[in-house]
C-alpha cells in the first residue's frame, strides 16, 4: 500500500489536474454545482452497485469518480470564494472530533448504541431542532424509512426486542388484509405503507440493510428471468408462447445456478 506521503502526493496531483481542467477544458469550465448534481447521484449509485457485487476493483474506480466530484465542487466553491477543499476537509475533521467525545474527550461509552445516542444528542446541541432534520427529503422512500428509524432509535425511541417488532408487523399485515377485503384503495395504500415501514424496522433489528436486501433480490430475479428468456429463445419460442408450467421448469433450473 502507499505511504502517507504518497497518498498526499496523489491527492495534490488530483487538485492540480482539476485546476488545469477548469482552466483549459471547455466542458469542465462550463460545469456548475447544479449541472454536476445528477452526475454525482449517478456515480453514488454506481458505487453502491459495485459494493453489492463485492467488485473491489470497480469500488476503487467509483470512489475515484466520487472523489473527483468532491474536488470539483470544492474548486467551484473556491472560485466564488465561499470555500475550498481545505475548508471541506477541516469541516469534516472538526465534526468528527466534536461528535466522538469518547475518543477526543472524557466521555465513556460501552457499545455502539451509546455512540449513536451520543451522536444524535450532540447534533441537537449543535442547533438542530429535530433528530429527523438530517434525513434528506430526496432519499428513496425505502432508504428514508431506514434512516428515520435509525435516527429516532438513537434518542431512545425504539422497541426493546425483535419479537416485538415482528408482532407489530403481523398486526400491520392484518390491518392491510382488512382494507383489502373492504376494497378501499386509499386505506390499502396507507396500510401497505405501514407494512413496509414495519418490515424496514424489523430488518434493522435483524441487522439487515433493507436496501441491500431488496437489491440482492432484484439482481437475483433479473438473472433468473434472463435465463428463462434465453431458454425460451433456444427452444424457438417467445415468452408469450410458453405456459406457466413450461416457464416454471426453466425457473427452477435458474434457481440452481
Amino acid at each position: 500500500m502507499n505511504t502517507r506521503s504518497e497518498q498526499l502526493a496523489a491527492f495534490d496531483r488530483l487538485l492540480t489536474i482539476m485546476d488545469e481542467l477548469r482552466e483549459q477544458c471547455p466542458w469542465d469550465r462550463k460545469q456548475t454545482m447544479q449541472t454536476l448534481r445528477h452526475l454525482t447521484i449517478e456515480e453514488t449509485y454506481e458505487l453502491g452497485d459495485a459494493i453489492l457485487d463485492n467488485d473491489l476493483e470497480e469500488v476503487k474506480k467509483e470512489l475515484g469518480d466520487i472523489l473527483l466530484h468532491i474536488v470539483f465542487y470544492a474548486k467551484i466553491g473556491s472560485e466564488t470564494q465561499d470555500f475550498d477543499i481545505a475548508d471541506v476537509a477541516h469541516g469534516i475533521c472538526d465534526k468528527l472530533i466534536n461528535r466522538h467525545p469518547h475518543i477526543y474527550g472524557d466521555v465513556k461509552v460501552e457499545n455502539e448504541e451509546q455512540v449513536k445516542q451520543n451522536w444524535e444528542n450532540i447534533k441537537l446541541k449543535e442547533g438542530k431542532k429535530s433528530v429527523l432534520e438530517g434525513v434528506p427529503n430526496g432519499l428513496p422512500s425505502l432508504v428514508k424509512a431506514n434512516r428515520i428509524q435509525d435516527k429516532v432509535a438513537g434518542v431512545g425511541f425504539d422497541w426493546e426486542k425483535p419479537e416485538q417488532v415482528f408482532e407489530k408487523l403481523k398486526e400491520e399485515l392484518g390491518e392491510l388484509q382488512e382494507e383489502v377485503e373492504a376494497n378501499d384503495a386509499d386505506k390499502m395504500e396507507s396500510e401497505f405503507g405501514d407494512v413496509l415501514f414495519s418490515m424496514v424496522n424489523y430488518a434493522r433489528f435483524l441487522k439487515i440493510n433493507p436496501e441491500n436486501a431488496l437489491e440482492r433480490t432484484n439482481k437475483k430475479f433479473i438473472k433468473r428471468f434472463q435465463y428463462l428468456e434465453q431458454k425460451a429463445k433456444e427452444a424457438g419460442k417467445t415468452m408469450s408462447d410458453m405456459t406457466l408450467a413450461e416457464m416454471d421448469v426453466f425457473w427452477e433450473e435458474a434457481k440452481q445456478l
